[in-house]
């Protein structure tokens, strides 16, 4: 697939994260304010903005041969560094990570349908798919289809490759079944849940690696099932 939002001249085929992104994202911690970042706002364009869009432009191949209905604009995709700070405790002004979420085509920036997130950190590098926080409507669709369609949802939690890569899932879940459900449902353990998302993380050194976007579209390839599962719940 031919995608004609990628200018392939400005964002480079992704070779590996530098570590220079890294140590830009420690000072950070140590100097979260707008003195600092800004005196080193090109170290953030050079080693942190413009290959973290490398990486999601260089993902766009691959995507296409498993999930060519999500939005790999890297414009759009990664998230600002800037932190919202109105409803926090914590005041700095600045994220210490890097991170992006792909939508379906179509949807705005910040759609809280099923999607994928990658993130890259001092530490830790994270790959992962689904619905984080569905809202109480989300929830209500997404237990229905859990419930009429369970054959087909267990099919993709309990596959064997599915499993051995995200589980165990360690996702928030009610004490009692939700209202309309029996507690002898056959479904009855996955109705409890929550929220429905999974993912791995990799120490920082994985990011590194000349071969780190084939990394992360393996993990976004394997957890597409479950992607689309919870989309379709959702239409």
């Amino acid at each position: 697939m031919i995608t004609d939002y990628l200018n392939f001249d400005q964002y480079p085929p992704f070779s590996s994260f530098p570590k220079e992104g890294i140590n830009f994202f420690k000072q950070l911690k140590r100097n979260n304010n707008r003195k600092w970042f800004i005196k080193h706002r090109d170290e953030y364009e050079k080693f942190v903005k413009s290959p973290m869009q490398s990486l999601i432009a260089s993902l766009q191949s691959h995507f296409d041969t498993f999930a060519p209905e999500y939005d790999l604009n890297p414009k759009r995709a990664i998230f600002r560094i800037y932190r919202d700070v109105r409803f926090s405790l914590d005041k700095t002004p600045y994220k210490t990570y890097s991170a992006a979420h792909f939508v379906l085509r179509g949807q705005p920036k910040g759609f809280v349908g099923s999607g994928y997130y990658i993130q890259l950190g001092p530490g830790e590098c994270y790959v992962g798919g689904g619905i984080y926080i569905p809202d109480s409507l989300q929830l209500k669709k997404i237990r229905k289809a859990i419930a009429m369609r369970g054959e087909e949802f267990l099919k993709i939690v309990e596959d064997k490759r599915f499993k051995k890569m995200f589980a165990p899932f360690d996702w928030q879940k009610l004490q009692r079944m939700p209202k309309g459900y029996e507690e002898n449902h056959p479904m009855a353990q996955w109705l409890k849940y929550k929220q429905f998302f999974v993912g791995i993380s990799w120490p920082e050194e994985k990011c590194y690696k000349a071969n780190y976007v084939d990394e992360v579209a393996s993990v976004c390839r394997e957890v597409t099932p479950l992607v689309r599962f919870l989309n379709n719940s959702l239409v």
